[in-house]
């Protein structure tokens, strides 16, 4: 009988300390975890603050007086004379 209580507690000892292992090393990992998760968030900050830096670039470099100005000046463009329209009809729509 006593023979059987000293390998119960030892059983019992040994699961202690592996239980006590086991924990050490979740917290490891989650401490790790978390770690990797603050640095993936502040890259997601840092990317949603260019993409606002771009949209706001976008809008600024596409407004409709500045498009029109590039047209005119850079590139020699400029609104057709009601002379320089040609009309053309199709005359298959009445039948």
């Amino acid at each position: 009988m006593m023979r059987s209580g000293f390998w119960l507690v030892g059983v019992l000892t040994f699961a202690v300390i592996v239980s006590a292992v086991a924990m050490v090393y979740i917290k490891y990992e989650t401490r790790l975890h978390f770690g990797r998760l603050q640095d993936l968030r502040a890259q997601r900050d840092a990317i949603d603050i260019e993409w606002n830096r771009l949209r706001l670039e976008e809008a600024a470099l596409s407004t409709h007086v500045r498009v029109e100005r590039k047209a005119r000046y850079e590139l020699n463009m400029f609104a057709p004379r009601f002379s320089d329209v040609l009309f053309i009809e199709d005359g298959s729509h009445g039948r």
